[in-house]
């Protein structure tokens, strides 16, 4: 049998910065999302949310609401059919506890308390307005409450544990220096353009779904498992997500409901969640007060940091941000302490948000890393190399592979950070803003899941390429296609992608920055198969000019095999399939990251982020005028789409150091601001300077790509350079996020 050259390697088009192969079909508004589903017969449903945050419903007006000439039915506790899978129980790991109308019970505002099922949109809308709902309201729990608190029991996803490296108390008692603050994160929620929905149609007990998924295979055993039904009775196309950041991975209670419409009405029903309703039932990130603890000895060197976080979590089920994780993986320290503490509340369950855990994390540790190296009289960016990391702090593991200190360097120079003097409330522009210039480390692991793929070369020398991958808008599923082509050795304008379907092999969940290494690999390995299955063609047949090969090395590159040492000894992929019936060849993939090997290394993508604000010195008004970014994330597959990732991040950290947060009315506990008016994101005009530098790597250990992944890095380090940034241009420290104009003017 060939040797088949296994590693990857960069061919014509893994490392180009090609557009994305989606791009046309979206703006000339070709694309076709979930909600675009339109089969015949279809139903419109529409959910009533709750008005109130605890307490019970005492009364709904069905009858008037049925009465409409345009509803068909108004599901309620009282009526809602039987439901096999107990909506308190979690079938995936990536589930959490639902409510789909089990009883009269109210435990968060927004939570569905019907759902109205009619002809069109419109009257399902009014049908919701009729039933003037009435409630025995009780009094709601919206704040962090510390005398609530308890420890947070490790237990899996979204339950975070305790972690102790060292002595902590003796590296308090050691410190001849110490920093006591806490730091607090507002309640933030996904706001993709495209809302969650879903287009259900029963065919007896097979069940057909248009839903925007990150985890398409864990989606259809969620639902199975819901439903009573065998899983490979569902099938789930997902062909565009308009946005996700880790909310469409999890299946919801709307959804489950708009299911079950289906079933019981035997017509397909279509729900897509208005833009308020994605405050409550769809997850969301959770509120944090984050207590941080810092010692340094004479030399500055880091004695103890100790990093307690307080989150949120509903009344009904488990899920923390685990901020105080961030602590873990970045500075050297003699003893490292992280804990979490949770407080049940009435809101919807949190979850996963772009960069869960380090996002808010990182925020708290950079500016408490910030306030200490000003306690020090060391330049900020001084001290953290001061307290650089060879090994993982946390578990003393070597890094697969680790290039802060180029990012720091190249970040730095390419900022004119040189120029930045040591104290506050030093420099103007010719327009008498301050400014001020921060800075902050990011951090953000490079996790990898479990995938399958397949690939097929045909005789005339194209190929299909299929992965059940989600394409949340990153461009994913080009960077899949560059990797597969390589692999196969074939110009890319050659490969034809398939995804998005639940039919195809599972590509599995596109989260946690690992999802292009985890298709990606599947889908290499698949390349690779189909390439090692023509080379035993090849060298077995007389005819061919790689006849006789042996155990020589075998490659493909642009559409020819040929000997690694003679490369004059080629073939074309068309000639050999050609000679042997003109069938073609298909080979099969799967990647997933050996325990073992994440046990041997610590493997994280890192990335140091620089800031520039103006602050109007009468006003307080906070402008983020420049952004410099440097990042370490492995092999980059794809440049431009790579750029344009971390690009958002940085934007998603703007947002969260001056604009996102949620505000609940204490005495109801609803959300005040819950449309995209009121919640306030970055848009263009808040974005005035931005600029990204890549630093490569070679990452032997991560996986057989060497990929970590960009989506979520380019939040963690944001937060806190802009923070850092304001204390520097106004020399008041604001210890909230996000910074308002009126904790500027209190302080």
């Amino acid at each position: 049998m060939p040797e088949i050259a296994q590693p990857f390697r960069f061919g014509s088009n893994a490392g180009q910065p090609v557009t994305r192969r989606d791009g046309i079909a979206k703006v000339t508004g070709a694309a076709a999302f979930a909600a675009d589903t339109a089969p015949a017969g279809l139903l419109h449903a529409l959910c009533a949310p709750a008005a109130i945050a605890r307490g019970r419903v005492t009364h709904l007006d069905i009858a008037r609401a049925e009465s409409h000439p345009g509803v068909v039915r108004v599901l309620t506790p009282a009526n809602r059919p039987f439901l096999e899978g107990d909506p308190a129980e979690k079938p995936t790991m990536f589930s959490f506890r639902i409510e789909v109308l089990q009883d009269d019970s109210v435990r968060y505002a927004g939570q569905p308390i019907a759902m109205v099922l009619a002809e069109t949109p419109e009257a399902a809308a009014e049908g919701v307005r009729l039933l003037n709902p009435q409630y025995a309201a009780e009094t709601p729990r919206v704040t962090l409450d510390e005398e609530a608190a308890y420890p947070v029991e490790p237990g899996g996803f979204g339950r975070p544990a305790a972690t102790l490296h060292g002595d902590i108390e003796a590296a308090h008692g050691a410190a001849t220096r110490a920093l006591d603050v806490t730091y607090t994160t507002a309640p933030q929620y996904h706001n993709a353009m495209e809302t969650h929905a879903v287009v259900a149609e029963w065919t007896g007990d097979r069940l057909h779904l248009a839903l925007p998924s990150q985890a398409l295979a864990m989606s259809c055993a969620a639902y199975a498992w819901f439903f009573g039904i065998p899983v490979e009775n569902v099938t789930l196309s997902s062909p565009y997500l308009g946005g996700g950041f880790g909310s469409k991975a999890i299946p919801t209670g709307p959804q489950v409901l708009a299911i079950l419409a289906a079933r019981v009405l035997g017509r397909p029903v279509k729900l897509m969640l208005p833009r308020a309703q994605m405050f409550g039932p769809t997850g969301h990130r959770g509120a944090t007060r984050q207590r941080l603890r810092l010692g340094i000895d004479d030399d500055f060197a880091l004695t103890a940091l100790d990093h307690d976080s307080l989150s949120e979590t509903s009344s009904f089920d488990d899920f923390h941000e685990p901020a105080a994780n961030a602590s873990q993986g970045l500075y050297a320290a003699q003893a490292l302490r992280s804990t979490h503490r949770g407080v049940r509340l009435d809101v919807g369950t949190p979850g996963p948000m772009r960069a869960p855990g380090e996002a808010s994390g990182s925020a708290a540790l950079e500016c408490a890393m910030d306030e200490m190296a000003e306690q020090a009289g060391l330049d900020p960016l001084a001290f953290r190399l001061l307290n650089y990391a060879e090994t993982e702090p946390g578990t003393g593991r070597p890094y697969s592979s680790k290039a802060l200190r180029d990012c720091y360097r190249l970040g730095a120079e390419r900022f004119g950070w040189a120029h930045r003097p040591l104290t506050p409330r030093q420099m103007r522009d010719a327009e008498g803003m301050l400014v001020g210039w921060g800075m902050g480390t990011a951090l953000f692991p490079a996790p990898m899941f479990q995938a399958q793929a397949r690939a097929t070369l045909n005789p005339d020398g194209t190929a299909l390429v299929e992965t059940a991958a989600a394409d949340m808008g990153q461009g994913a599923w080009t960077a899949l296609a560059q990797i597969a082509a390589d692999a196969l050795g074939l110009p890319l304008e050659k490969v034809t992608f398939h995804s998005g379907h639940s039919s195809l092999p599972d590509g599995g969940v596109a989260g946690g920055s690992g999802h292009t290494a985890t298709a990606g690999g599947a889908l290499h390995a698949a390349g690779t198969d189909v390439i090692r299955q023509l080379a035993e063609i090849a060298t077995a047949d007389p005819a061919s000019p790689l006849h006789g090969a042996g155990n020589a090395r075998v490659a493909a590159r642009d559409g020819q095999l040929f000997l690694v040492d003679d490369e004059t000894r080629a073939e074309a992929f068309e000639a050999i399939l050609a000679r042997h019936g003109g069938q073609s060849l298909t080979g099969g993939g799967s990647a997933a990251r050996p325990p073992e090997d994440a046990q041997r290394h610590a493997m994280s993508s890192h990335g140091a982020v620089f800031a520039e604000v103006k602050v109007d010195p009468e006003l307080c008004q906070v402008r983020v005028t420049r952004l410099v970014g440097a990042f370490a994330a492995g092999r980059i597959i794809n440049p431009r789409l790579a750029d344009s990732q971390l690009y958002g991040g940085m934007i998603w950290g703007i947002g969260m150091a001056l604009h996102e947060e949620a505000h609940h009315d204490p005495r109801t506990g609803r959300v005040l601001n819950a449309d995209l008016a009121g919640y306030h994101v970055p848009v263009n005009a808040d974005v005035t300077g931005l600029e990204v530098l890549t630093v490569h790597e070679e990452d032997p250990h991560v996986n057989i790509l060497g990929i970590k992944g960009v989506g979520e890095i380019g939040v963690t380090g944001t937060v806190g350079a802009i923070g850092n940034a304001i204390w520097h241009a106004t020399g008041k420290r604001i210890r909230r996020f996000p910074i308002r104009i009126e904790d500027l003017l209190a302080e």
